[in-house]
């Protein structure tokens, strides 16, 4: 079984999030999937700043799900 990681950028002050990105690599267990997200959180906000972290109250949550494979990935 296969896990694909969804990070997902929102904001506190608007109250919203945007639509999430589902990362490119699929993931042979739960747990790398999950370190994975941890670690592309991180690089995110530092890409984002703290400044921009700090004013728009943006945080980052991620999820890892199963991969189901669709007549497109055959």
């Amino acid at each position: 079984m296969k896990f694909i990681l969804a990070l997902i950028l929102c904001s506190y002050t608007a109250g919203s999030c945007l639509p999430p990105y589902v990362y490119p690599t699929k993931f042979e267990d739960q747990y790398s999937c999950f370190m994975e997200g941890y670690k592309q959180s991180m690089i995110k906000m530092e890409e984002i700043g703290k400044e921009e972290i700090n004013e728009h109250e943006i945080y980052i949550r991620f999820i890892c799900s199963q991969y189901i494979p669709t007549e497109q990935d055959t």
